[in-house]
């Protein structure tokens, strides 16, 4: 499994927010470029970063701050945040992102989520989030009637490199990830799934190594920041 440091964007910060409310972000440094090389400095394998206000946009938002970010570190970025269309997927992966995060196109527009993977394989993420198991999209700020594990199998034959799955009512909560909900959407499905949404603890790692599925990593933020998770420890439990 990765670990995978998260670097949410808004207005050119890090920030963390409490179960997705944009009204209720903390800011944990001002510069993310400087984060995102601590994050590499300190043995992280991937980066994964989100234009939260690209993400109520619908368009990005915080470009300069990825591209900055593309530009510091040797190791493989993951994006998303109001990534709708193919034009942006294009200039995106041709600026040096490793993978892009479709969200809201996976319910929005799937046909082009699905032509985004074959054009890119390896190349193109589903990100799912999900509020008492049902896919938010636009930023959180709309619920719809899919459960997460419908809609990951939409794409189970589209060639999708990764399924991240973010349980909202966890995130940014310090709560522990959602880890019977995590299991059973990979296990429902044969994409790689990512864990995202309320890993605060080493032993939240532990729980969802040993979960019963095979997961791809986990994702987490607030917890590196507050030092909660020692970010060495943390990549060297998961690959081991």
């Amino acid at each position: 499994m990765i670990f995978y440091p998260a670097i949410d964007l808004k207005d050119g910060a890090c920030v963390r927010l409490y179960k997705g409310d944009m009204d209720a972000a903390t800011v944990f440094s001002d510069d993310p470029t400087a984060q995102a090389l601590s994050f590499e400095s300190g043995g992280a394998q991937w980066l994964h970063l989100v234009d939260l206000n690209g993400a109520f946009a619908g368009e990005s938002r915080n470009g300069s701050a990825v591209e900055d970010i593309l530009q510091a570190v040797m190791i493989p970025v993951q994006l998303g945040g109001g990534i709708r269309d193919m034009e942006m997927v294009d200039g995106w992966l041709s600026r040096g992102v490793a993978r892009v995060i479709l969200g809201t196109a996976a319910v929005r527009d799937p046909q082009f989520v699905q032509d985004a993977a074959r054009a890119y394989p390896g190349q193109v993420a589903v990100g799912i989030d999900a509020r008492g198991g049902k896919v938010a999209v636009s930023g959180w700020a709309e619920t719809t009637d899919i459960s997460a594990i419908d809609l990951a199998k939409r794409f189970e034959d589209a060639g999708v490199a990764a399924i991240i799955y973010t349980d909202i009512d966890r995130d940014g909560a310090m709560a522990g990830p959602n880890v019977a909900a995590t299991a059973a959407l990979a296990n429902a499905v044969s994409v790689p799934v990512i864990a995202s949404g309320g890993v605060s603890s080493v032993a939240d790692l532990e729980a969802l190594k040993n979960c019963g599925a095979d997961l791809n990593g986990a994702i987490s933020g607030r917890a590196v920041y507050d030092g909660k998770i020692n970010l060495m420890e943390a990549v060297s439990l998961l690959a081991a």
